[in-house]
């Protein structure tokens, strides 16, 4: 019988409720349907026997307690886990999962009845997953391993430890949230109702990722203004608003883009541009680790769009600017503590830390933000946000493990 025996089922039940997040809606969460799961979750947090199960009205999140055990007198770091519900951008309405034990690593896995195919030529990752239980998509969705993947984990480690009192612990919180594919999952995260000294977002991919460095971001709404006539008449009047937007691109630097770039080079990203000669609007991303060079990437921006309406003697490129998080490494790096804990019951687990700086964020680098360290562990997802999205279920199992682990350690460390 397997450890964990309820992780795939439990695994497989949360991808087939669609929990898409809508960044045009304005509430929180932003889809009625994260609250029918946040609803299902808290059912299943009460059934397996944790205590204070609650909705934070505030923040969208599901909270809930696992008292400590320890001796009468000893206190240990409350630690919190923290996973998200909803998914990608990417269609997710008829989830219908695949299940393959005992992958041979080589060959290809038709998805379905459709067109595509998972294989490890084009995802070499794959490989890794040899000998090991692998679900996939049927072609059609994403899977929803990012972020049910951390669910499941959490709540299956959770499951054990009540199951299992003879392992110590300290107080837990764990935490599962909306809207982190929007970027506003932690916007309005409560801390004081959560509580915890430290805490992990169980969000990452393949075994052994550890992350605690981020991208700062931010996102910049830009609207051309131009003036449309008769192109028979235009000579000295027309101002095209989508030539505006090209020549404002132009501007960037070419090869500072995600597809040239990597590592801790930061970049600039179009993701939309839309109009007509009259009006147009783009739609960017901007991304650096270095604090620094972040800023000086923003005030590129601006200072682009002042040269233009410079030029033209009145504003014809208004640019809505915002910040979206932080590099958490800037918090974490004061006491590395969390980190430390986590790097050590990866390797009481046989794991190889996997540690480098994230080309993206988390809902850690707000939570971090906010006072609670908050570094990045891994779940068992891969190739998230599209229909090749696979888990490994033998990493799940391991990312089961860790979660024990650092709540056992930390347990071991009480005074």
């Amino acid at each position: 019988m397997a450890k964990y025996e309820n992780l795939i089922p439990r695994f497989v039940s949360y991808v087939k409720k669609n929990t898409r997040s809508d960044e045009n809606s304005t509430t929180i969460p932003s889809t009625q349907s994260q609250v029918e799961f946040a609803k299902d979750l808290m059912t299943e947090l009460k059934k397996i026997g944790m205590q204070n199960v609650r909705l934070n009205d505030q923040s969208g999140y599901v909270f809930a307690t696992l008292p400590s055990n320890l001796p009468a007198g000893k206190t240990a770091k409350k630690v919190g886990f923290i996973s998200h519900m909803d998914t990608a951008d990417f269609n997710a309405e008829n989830v219908q999962p695949q299940i393959i034990e005992n992958y041979d690593g080589e060959s290809d896995i038709k998805l379905g009845d459709t067109e595509y195919s998972l294989s490890p030529k084009e995802f070499p990752n794959l490989k890794k997953s040899k000998g090991h239980t692998v679900i996939t998509t049927s072609g059609d969705t994403l899977l929803g391993a990012d972020d049910k993947c951390g669910i499941a984990d959490i709540m299956t480690a959770m499951e054990y430890l009540i199951n299992h009192p003879e392992i110590k612990h300290g107080e837990i919180e764990v935490g599962f949230g909306p809207d982190e594919e929007i970027g506003t999952g932690a916007d309005h995260f409560d801390t004081k109702d959560f509580g915890a000294d430290i805490a992990y977002t169980v969000d990452g991919g393949p075994i052994g990722e550890l992350e605690y460095e981020t991208f700062n971001a931010a996102s910049a709404k830009i609207t051309f203004k131009g003036k449309d006539v008769h192109p028979a008449t235009a000579k000295g009047v027309m101002v095209n608003a989508l030539k505006l937007a090209m020549e404002f691109d132009r501007q960037l630097p070419a090869d500072e883009v995600p597809e040239k770039t990597e590592g801790r080079e930061g970049f600039f990203l179009l993701l939309s541009l839309d109009g007509a000669i009259d009006e147009a609007h783009a739609a960017y991303i901007i991304r650096d680790h270095d604090r620094e060079k972040f800023e000086q990437r923003k005030q590129m921006m601006l200072d682009i769009a002042k040269k233009m309406n410079d030029e033209f003697g009145q504003e014809r490129v208004i640019i809505d600017m915002n910040d979206q998080y932080y590099n958490m490494r800037e918090v974490i790096e004061k006491d590395m503590t969390v980190v430390d804990v986590a790097k050590k019951a990866m390797e009481n687990l046989d794991i190889k830390p996997d540690i480098y700086p994230v080309r993206g964020g988390t809902d850690g680098s707000k939570i971090s933000f906010m006072g609670i360290p908050t570094p990045n562990v891994f779940t068992g997802a891969d190739n998230m946000h599209s229909r090749f999205e696979f888990a490994d279920v033998n990493t799940m199992e391991k990312a089961t493990d860790l979660v024990i682990e650092i709540a056992k350690l930390l347990g071991e460390e009480a005074e």
